[in-house]
């Protein structure tokens, strides 16, 4: 796998991991989440920098809050016990697909 694909990867865990912090500071009243919240978000911008010599903003930023929505949406289901309607899943879905489309039809992202 490329390196740029391991930094993005890496980037999309932190961000994502950052946004359950959020979730679970119960509105950064809880001071262990909330230092994640910095942690996390701190090492996903790092990440996502170094993805950035690689690859063109645009489609970096669409991967990057594409699997963000996709992983963060798990996790609400999973760890939150949160639950979405039809159209949600839907919607998730055609991210989904948006993601697969750049990464095997665009020239834009090396491969």
């Amino acid at each position: 796998m490329p390196v740029h694909y391991i930094y993005l990867i890496i980037a999309v865990v932190c961000e994502t991991a950052g946004t359950a912090c959020i979730k679970a500071s119960a509105e950064f009243t809880k001071p262990l989440p909330s230092i994640g919240v910095l942690i996390c978000f701190g090492a996903a911008f790092y990440f996502l920098s170094l993805t950035l010599k690689y690859m063109p903003i645009g489609v970096v930023y669409a991967l990057w809050s594409g699997l963000g929505i996709v992983l963060i949406t798990i996790i609400g289901i999973v760890i939150f016990k949160q639950s979405l309607d039809l159209a949600a899943y839907i919607g998730i879905g055609l991210i989904m697909l948006g993601v697969i489309v750049i990464n095997v039809f665009s020239n834009s992202t090396p491969h």
